[in-house]
């Protein structure tokens, strides 16, 4: 058969260790004999990042904006262990907060339903999708050590040289340690329109929390832009789609999403969205079943699995051991790229091409063939475990038949 052509590239961002591995196995037995791929690609992996001084990071997401599409493979954000194992010039920074930066986008993580893996609280009937603000606090912090006996201080300088100070703590009494953190109305705002954008698409209520009573500053600010794009920009439109918008305290939304069925879009300060979206994906099942995307403002997607590299099965597989490590949320970020490509692009065939692609891989997992982490999941009565290879084999040859 005939290729699907592709008119635009994609920008594609490989990364490191067994997802790096997989991604390659991904484009050989599920994509390439399918669609003429045409991509720019950049190597995200962490030798490539310490050789360029992290300017290919910076420049794979300058061509996101350029070509409006990306789908990006996990990448390693180094500790000092790293420091010592890939002998890096310094710790560079996290590429996924990197990109974020530059994109200012909103992530949007949502977990892959498949018949026999059932969420660990029974009432989520429907999937919980995630909104993660993608921009500052402690992802853009400053943080120091402070001696005993020192004094830290918030000052704020305007453009005439006036200066505000406040006091965070006097250390008379003990060393300690002190952080800066930071945020922009311009990149609420557009955290804001994206989530309520999405909502509309989803056809989903949407739910945004904060601590409001505790930051009275810094939280109420996020709460104030939120309620006042709504009124302003949205409420029309959600009465008339028959959505809501609902704010609430994070921990009072973390209450109700638990007695929840599930069904909304929960929009989270960037910390909050880091820390519940793995909370969601787990209690779903795992995040090799979650997918993610990033969506700026101005119409810029980047899709990603929500997991990490997978270095636990990487050694082994370095030891020529065979690993069963699942690819799903890798496969359904290029599925999910390839098909916004196709919408994008007007090409009819590449948007049927990722919905099958994703059919075939779900039909694999309900069929019971399917990776460890999986199979310890499913209550299926015919699962079998098999290896990677084997699990991509039967999705490539399920991908054949539709």
């Amino acid at each position: 058969m005939s290729k699907i052509t592709m008119k635009t590239p994609l920008v594609e961002m490989d990364g490191d260790e067994m997802t790096r591995v997989i991604w390659k196995m991904i484009k050989e037995q599920l994509i390439e004999p399918y669609v003429e791929l045409k991509t720019e690609y950049y190597d995200l992996g962490l030798e490539k990042r310490n050789e360029t001084d992290d300017r290919i990071t910076v420049e794979s997401a300058e061509a996101t904006k350029k070509y409006g599409v990306a789908v990006k493979c996990a990448t390693i954000t180094p500790n000092a262990a790293r420091m010592d194992e890939y002998k890096l010039k310094q710790m560079w920074k996290s590429p996924n907060g990197t990109i974020r930066a530059i994109l200012d986008g909103t992530v949007f993580r949502k977990p892959i339903i498949v018949k026999g893996i059932t969420p660990f609280i029974p009432t989520w009937t429907k999937p919980i999708t995630i909104a993660r603000h993608a921009y500052g606090d402690i992802y853009k912090n400053t943080e120091l050590k402070v001696p005993e006996g020192a004094k830290a201080e918030i000052v704020v300088t305007d453009r005439y040289g006036n200066e505000t100070r406040a006091l965070i703590h006097d250390f008379s009494g003990s060393a300690g340690i002190v952080q800066g953190v930071h945020n922009l109305d311009r990149s609420i705002a557009s955290f804001a329109r994206s989530c309520f954008e999405f909502a509309l698409s989803e056809h989903e209520s949407i739910w945004f929390a904060s601590k409001d009573t505790i930051s009275k500053t810094y939280d109420h600010r996020f709460k104030d832009i939120f309620a006042e794009i709504f009124e302003s920009e949205y409420k029309a439109k959600f009465d008339e789609a028959g959505i809501e918008y609902f704010y609430t305290l994070i921990d009072d939304a973390v209450a109700r999403i638990i007695r929840s069925e599930g069904g909304v879009i929960w929009a989270c300060k960037n910390y909050d969205g880091d820390v519940m979206s793995d909370m969601v994906a787990t209690a779903y099942g795992s995040l090799g079943l979650m997918t993610s995307v990033l969506i700026s403002p101005d119409g810029v997607y980047e899709y990603e699995a929500a997991h990490g590299t997978v270095q636990r099965h990487y050694y082994k597989w370095l030891k020529g051991e065979k690993t069963s490590t699942n690819p799903v949320a890798t496969i359904f970020a290029w599925s999910g790229a390839l098909r916004k490509r196709g919408e994008l692009d007007d090409i009819p065939a590449l948007c049927d091409y990722a919905d099958k692609l994703e059919k075939a891989t779900v039909g694999t997992i309900e069929s019971g063939i399917m990776t460890g982490d999986m199979a310890a999941l499913s209550k299926l009565e015919n699962k079998r475990s098999v290896y990677t290879e084997e699990f991509l084999g039967a999705i490539a040859e399920r991908l054949k038949n539709l």
